[in-house]
């Protein structure tokens, strides 16, 4: 059974350990910087098994227009349970009906994404960061 919750509190401990459990690429040997990410974050919606976070995503949203789903991660072993399609599914619903969500996908998550009822933006543009 999972549970998800809208902005529960969150040890920076257990982010860091899904982050990396999950094989998503964030920059985790910096927890300071991990903390700065959520503390910005508009709205972390998170995944619980028990006592346990096995799943999180963080979104920048003005909550009416657009969000943009920055992360997306589940412990490798809890994938293919429909835990991210809970997480986005969650996010929706606090969002409503008038938010587009957008994302960038990693190379390897291509496939995922239109299973969940995302389109491909071939209108999108983007300035990497340095590091």
């Amino acid at each position: 059974m999972i549970d998800y919750r809208i902005d529960a509190p969150l040890a920076i401990a257990d982010i860091l350990r899904v982050l990396d459990a999950s094989g998503i690429q964030r920059p985790t040997a910096d927890p300071a910087r991990i903390g700065r990410m959520f503390a910005a974050a508009d709205i972390v919606v998170s995944a619980w098994h028990g006592e346990g976070l096995v799943g999180l995503c963080r979104a920048l949203t003005d909550f009416s227009y657009c969000c943009y789903l920055s992360d997306l991660a589940v412990d490798q072993a809890f994938q293919r349970r429909g835990i991210g399609g809970g997480l986005v599914e969650q996010l929706r619903a606090e969002l409503g009906d008038e938010v587009s969500i957008v994302l960038l996908s990693a190379p390897a998550a291509m496939g995922y994404y239109p299973a969940l009822g995302f389109a491909p933006a071939a209108n999108a543009f983007v300035l990497k960061r340095a590091r």
